[in-house]
């Protein structure tokens, strides 16, 4: 691994004092390769700073604080001995959760020289804007929507349509349990009434396709009359007797014209 800088410390302290603001640095080396974790986890970058601390192993750090509770991750760039890379980190105040950083776009964090006077005016004017907008959305979020957004269940129904896929290929429902609110919009999408089998079953002629569009039509209308749909999938195989085969593929065609 390369050798970790001796110079980071003061380079902090002196990047501190020339930032806009009242900063200081808290510089903390590490007897581990865990410790790295400790504070890089907090990172707020999914760029090269990111890259840098997940590849390498890093002996120290520097940490920058302001103020306004705003803090700069501050660390070797490894293989430029003249850079260092500085990047944000996530606000840890109370009430920041996870969902609050949802659609924020990452600060991310950038390389500097090593001459302190022309990183803190790369870093004035490159991070902090960046940095500052990205908090203030977050902290906005937090005010406006301390709770995660979790959708609600669904409302309690009186009425539910439970429909079935068949072992045989078939889709519907029995007559007597379709609410009678239902049944015209069950007629209306194209399902037929077959009175051998007392059900309404939807023609497998429709096609795959057909059939879903009836379906998303189905849910649509219903819960509008606030009417629940389920769809289940028979695993009982049909029973039939011997003299009487099963019924074919079910269309329009196949109920004879006397029992339409």
């Amino acid at each position: 691994m390369p050798a970790p800088r001796t110079d980071l410390s003061s380079f902090a302290d002196a990047l501190a004092d020339r930032l806009p603001g009242h900063w200081t640095s808290e510089y903390a080396q590490h007897d581990s390769y865990a410790q790295q974790f400790v504070t890089v986890e907090k990172l707020w970058d999914t760029g090269h700073v990111d890259y840098i601390v997940s590849q390498y192993v890093l002996g120290h750090h520097a940490v920058l604080h302001d103020q306004d509770g705003r803090q700069l991750y501050l660390t070797d760039r490894p293989l430029y001995s003249r850079q260092f890379v500085v990047a944000p980190l996530e606000p840890g105040e109370p009430g920041i959760k996870p969902h609050h950083f949802a659609g924020v776009e990452e600060p991310n964090g950038i390389t500097v020289p090593d001459q302190p006077t022309r990183a803190a005016a790369q870093v004035t004017r490159r991070l902090l804007p960046r940095y500052q907008q990205a908090l203030d959305t977050v902290l906005h979020n937090a005010a406006v929507q301390p709770a995660p957004p979790h959708r609600p269940g669904p409302p309690r129904v009186a009425d539910v349509v439970t429909l079935t896929w068949y072992e045989d290929g078939a889709l519907g429902t029995p007559y007597k349990s379709v609410p009678e609110g239902a049944r015209t919009t069950l007629y209306a999408l194209g399902f037929q009434y077959h009175p051998h089998q007392a059900a309404f079953l939807l023609p497998a002629a429709y096609g795959e396709d057909g059939r879903a569009l009836r379906l998303r039509a189905l849910v649509h209308q219903l819960a509008q009359k606030g009417i629940g749909v389920n769809l289940r999938h028979s695993t009982t195989p049909i029973i039939t007797s011997s003299s009487h085969p099963p019924v074919p593929a079910l269309t329009s065609a196949s109920v004879p014209a006397r029992h339409r």
